[in-house]
């Protein structure tokens, strides 16, 4: 892996100031400001038209903005030379060269990520392929993978090198959902040894792995921050009640409930608190009190979680 020590104490690996990106007289992002952590797991969020594509070519180098600035590990994006081997990227329609077997295409790729001898290069080679659950790929021609295979291969083209930044176009996208978990346990190891930013419609899946998040909406910022202060599962607790007992006053008694409404067309109870260090309030101690209550007035309960979920936060945020 390339390395630059005076970059290495940077707290941010990329850094986005009122950037904006036309093509014409379409604004694809409007002036968009974000600042990614090293080491996390970042998503951007958003619609089709949204601007998540333009914004990851962008931090790619793909594409120069039209105004603003943009960096990544305190480079432009489109300084080569000085980012060889230090980025990964996985475009979300990566095309393999069908008749290129896995291991001589990795091995080639490999070879651009700096001065790595054909020896080096082919270990490294085979090294990826392994953290991707693909080693017997070796001597497979590209044209004889399956989707669900081809996928994998691009994401270990994107880790050669060890890279520091690893940016990834809907990684699972197309892929039936047991393949699609397993690449998110493969995307897990590689928590915070890399800094990942990965684009996706799937919300479901940017809420189990982020780290944080920018929902983005026709070019335009909507909302940027944890993964937590985006779903507000610091904030409010929901827990689906069957039939039964409706003890809302008595939850509402609660001294850490700050706000306590009942949907009963959906028999979601959402109960709001205010998160407090000094008191020992959090989400966990909520969710016990809540479940005290509701248990000792003969309640029923089908269900219980932290936040809105990240999909509905979308849906708010988003038109």
């Amino acid at each position: 892996m390339m390395t630059n020590p005076a970059m290495d104490i940077r707290l941010d690996v990329i850094r986005m100031q009122n950037v904006t990106k036309a093509f014409g007289t379409t604004l694809a992002v409007r002036h968009v400001s974000l600042e990614i952590k090293r080491g996390c797991v970042f998503g951007l969020i958003g619609p089709n038209g949204a601007g998540k594509t333009t914004t990851f070519s962008m931090l790619a180098g793909y594409l120069r903005p039209s105004e603003g600035t943009l960096d990544v590990l305190g480079f432009n994006p489109q300084n080569v030379e000085a980012l060889r081997g230090r980025i990964g990227v996985l475009p979300q329609d990566a095309i393999l060269p069908p008749n290129e077997s896995v291991g001589k295409l990795l091995t080639h790729f490999a070879r651009l990520q700096g001065a790595m001898t054909s020896a080096k290069a082919n270990e490294e080679a085979k090294s990826v392929l392994a953290e991707v659950e693909g080693a017997s790929w070796w001597d497979v021609k590209c044209s004889s993978l399956s989707h669900g295979m081809a996928k994998r291969v691009g994401i270990a083209q994107a880790f050669l090198g060890t890279p520091e930044v690893i940016l990834l176009d809907e990684p699972t996208a197309g892929l039936d959902p047991k393949i699609a978990y397993e690449i998110r346990q493969i995307l897990r190891k590689r928590r915070g040894r890399s800094t990942l930013v990965i684009s996706s419609h799937n919300m479901h899946e940017l809420e189990e792995l982020c780290d944080a998040a920018a929902i983005l909406d026709h070019g335009q910022l909507v909302s940027i921050g944890s993964m937590a202060d985006l779903t507000a599962s610091s904030q409010e607790i929901h827990v689906i009640l069957s039939a039964g007992p409706r003890p809302i006053e008595q939850v509402r008694a609660l001294a850490c409930a700050k706000l306590v409404v009942f949907d009963e067309s959906t028999s979601d109870l959402v109960v709001t608190f205010d998160v407090s260090a000094s008191n020992g309030v959090d989400s966990e101690h909520v969710i016990g009190e809540v479940l005290r209550v509701l248990l000792r007035e003969g309640a029923r309960i089908s269900g219980v979680s932290k936040g809105k979920g990240l999909e509905q936060r979308v849906m708010e945020l988003t038109k």
